[in-house]
């Protein structure tokens, strides 16, 4: 197994930024970029994934990185919603919405993995 020396060699913190990006670019659509509101609003949520994880590693101790695990896996969930939301006013297509959903779930999993491990180690921190 790879030792972890910074969030960057996470896999759940790399897939979350390629979310990131994607959601970046498909609110730069003409249709989309108009609902200034939902821009910022989907934007934020996918950042607020990859921000937590990073957040978390950064903390002195394994209960604290869990809690912001769970912070970004609920953003994942908000961001999967959005999609729905985009999807139904005609922002993205249908492979677009699929694209999001796909890469949403790869996600849930991967930092939900990371949480198991985490609630499993022996290495608590101070915190």
């Amino acid at each position: 197994m790879a030792v972890i020396t910074s969030f960057e060699d996470l896999d759940s913190w790399k897939l979350a930024r390629e979310l990131c990006l994607k959601v970046r670019f498909l609110t730069k659509k003409e249709l989309f970029s108009k609902d200034f509101r939902f821009c910022g609003q989907i934007n934020s949520a996918a950042g607020s994934i990859m921000d937590n994880i990073a957040e978390g590693f950064e903390r002195d101790g394994n209960k604290e990185f869990i809690n912001f695990l769970y912070i970004a896996k609920g953003s994942n969930g908000e961001v999967r919603s959005q999609s729905y939301r985009a999807y139904d006013a005609s922002f993205i297509d249908a492979s677009e919405h699929n694209d999001i959903l796909k890469t949403t779930e790869i996600i849930k999993y991967k930092i939900q993995g990371l949480i198991q491990v985490l609630k499993n180690s022996g290495g608590k921190g101070y915190k």
